[in-house]
């Protein structure tokens, strides 16, 4: 049995509209070993549309796989803390942006005010990485996320080396099983891995 089984996940999402339908399927997963899921998601999911899909699309995506409303506003977000009602927090994809806040204690989203009531209860927060300066300006948001207690990364490596030599995403087809490892207060193993295949 999954140590997933019974327990409460909030999962954020934040604004890399390319790596959501790599995501989705995730939160599935998590459904299906056993966990109640709770969306969260940032101002920028609530009203953009892009060539990746309609917010509206998204939106009723997650009510779907999930059976749960969708925390919105940091006002609906700041109660998971005094409730301790998640077990673990899971911020997929965390963008460059989103890093860079919660590395430094910026709390100006629902996704990061869920992440911070989480880390209040020193309970685990999953981060999956999509972001084009991960090897730029941000390696040093990931470094001090990498040395923070309570928070594990999804695997992660470069995308596009050949074109985009400081982006970085996470494997999001480890997303559970980080999840799991984290539940048990250690890193998924490998953390560095290879993400680009070479032609």
């Amino acid at each position: 049995m999954s140590v997933l089984q019974g327990k409460t996940v909030g999962f954020g999402l934040t604004g890399s509209h390319c790596t959501f339908a790599e995501t989705m399927p995730q939160i599935k997963r998590l459904v299906d070993a056993g966990a109640r899921v709770i969306p969260v998601i940032t101002q920028t999911i609530l009203s953009t549309d892009t060539r990746f899909g309609r917010s509206e699309d998204w939106q009723k995506q997650l009510r779907e796989i999930t059976g749960e409303k969708i925390i919105t506003t940091i006002p609906e977000a700041e109660p998971l803390g005094p409730s301790r009602l998640l077990d673990l927090m899971v911020i997929a994809p965390c963008t460059g942006n989103s890093t860079s806040r919660l590395a430094n204690a910026i709390t100006d989203s629902p996704v990061l005010m869920a992440a911070k009531a989480t880390l209040r209860n020193q309970r685990p927060v999953v981060i999956a990485i999509s972001t084009n300066d991960g090897l730029g300006l941000n390696s040093m948001n990931i470094a001090k996320l990498l040395t923070a207690k309570n928070i594990y990364f999804v695997p992660f490596g470069q995308d596009a080396p050949d074109k985009k030599p400081n982006s970085l995403v996470a494997r999001m087809d480890l997303l559970k099983e980080t999840c799991e490892a984290a539940l048990q207060g250690r890193q998924l193993q490998p953390l560095l891995i290879e993400r680009f295949q070479y032609s």
